[in-house]
């Protein structure tokens, strides 16, 4: 695909703070209520102003400071949930308009504005996203779907606002965001899928690490 073959329309910039809430009779905090915002907002390597993650070890860092989701899948979720979807459903800080998980690949920098922004990994659906909605399973079916979104990182900061992500470079060696999520979480055991996954320089640290220990775990069988 050309650099210049990708326009993604940006619809929605969303952000929460994080709150109180309640799973499994447990308390808890979590940013996952995101709601629209008007006008321009700042965006730099740790995320949108005003944006706020409870659990700093598996949300938030350099490498998932911006999670985008599409309203695409809002429909069949829609069906799933019996409910009617709001941009920022799924806790997104993106609500785009495109089904973009066969689309987009690892390593892609995007221009939004002022601002240069580069995809690090897909997004993997947590027990927050149940909690939201009342249904334990969601986070499976999410990932059963494929339809899990992705996460940018931050290469030039500044100022953003809707309007549209356009693909300005696509590294060589990728894989796009499906392929990603087919490697870890559905084809556990394609060595030579873990192996061109961890060739990807741009693909997060945290799932290197994570496709490097299944590799060893393979190893010592």
């Amino acid at each position: 695909m050309a650099a210049d073959a990708l326009t993604i329309p940006l619809l929605s910039v969303n952000v929460s703070l994080a709150e109180p809430g309640i799973y499994k009779n447990k308390e808890t905090r979590s940013g996952i209520n995101k709601k629209p915002v008007t006008g321009p907002i700042a965006l730099g390597p740790a995320g949108l102003a005003g944006d706020e993650q409870a659990d700093l070890v598996n949300h938030g860092g350099p490498d998932k400071a911006v999670c985008v989701y599409s309203c695409a899948h809002y429909g069949h979720w829609e069906r799933v949930l019996g409910k009617k979807l709001d941009y920022g459903a799924f806790g997104e800080n993106f609500t785009v308009d495109r089904r973009i998980e066969n689309e987009v690949c690892i390593g892609d920098v995007f221009r939004l504005g002022e601002v240069k922004l580069q995809v690090s990994q897909p997004r993997q659906p947590c027990w927050k996203l149940a909690m939201k909605w009342g249904l334990d399973e969601l986070p499976s079916l999410v990932l059963q779907s494929g339809a899990t979104g992705f996460y940018f990182r931050v290469l030039e900061p500044g100022a953003v606002s809707k309007g549209e992500l356009v693909l300005i470079e696509r590294p060589k060696d990728t894989a796009t965001v499906a392929e990603a999520n087919r490697i870890l979480f559905i084809d556990k055991d394609d060595e030579d899928g873990i192996r061109q996954m961890l060739a990807i320089q741009a693909l997060s640290e945290g799932w290197k690490e994570r496709l490097r220990r299944r590799l060893e775990k393979r190893k010592a069988e």
